[in-house]
């Protein structure tokens, strides 16, 4: 299994604002604290294999806890993908920060927090897939105040011979 991480800091990356809600009702919903919302998420519900995952993510011993999380399929293979030598892929990806306030602030914790689990996804046997975590800054609203820190965002790439499988098929690779 390929595995790596990036720090992506620069004026132009992608930033979170913690909790968030867009236009059209999308929005965070707190599984860390209320973990009975996990049937809303349209994700969970059309592969459960990503249901059952977020629920442990999100668990109440856990040190992390998600802030967004999307699914897709595609044929469209980059040139890097070709050594897996399958013709298409299937890609959940979520965010996560973590749970406890100081850590969340600190880049260090992040990038050591990245470098492990990197290390720990090298030694999976020979599989088709690759994982790459991504540390970007996070804007953490509370009731009084604003604060800068940092999130993760993991892209889980598995390759396959399969079709994609249409919405609300639900089996991760």
């Amino acid at each position: 299994m390929e595995a790596d991480f990036a720090v992506e800091l620069g004026a132009d990356d992608e930033t979170l604002e913690f909790p968030w809600a867009e236009d059209g009702g999308l929005r965070y919903y707190d599984l860390k604290r209320q973990p009975e919302l996990l049937p809303k998420l349209e994700e969970a519900r059309r592969v459960p294999e990503l249901g059952g995952f977020l629920g442990v993510l999100n668990s109440s011993s856990g040190i992390l806890e998600t802030a967004k999380c999307d699914t897709w399929s595609s044929t469209e293979i980059n040139p890097e993908e070709e050594v897996y030598g399958r013709h298409t892929n299937s890609a959940p990806m979520w965010t996560s920060c973590f749970s406890a306030g100081t850590c969340r602030y600190c880049l260090a914790e992040h990038e050591q927090f990245a470098k492990r689990v990197t290390q720990l996804l090298k030694r999976v046997p020979e599989i088709p897939a690759a994982a790459e975590f991504l540390i970007r800054r996070a804007f953490y609203h509370s009731a009084d105040e604003m604060q800068e820190g940092f999130y993760i965002t993991l892209y889980l790439f598995g390759y396959g011979d399969d079709e994609p499988r249409p919405a609300g098929a639900g089996q991760l690779p």
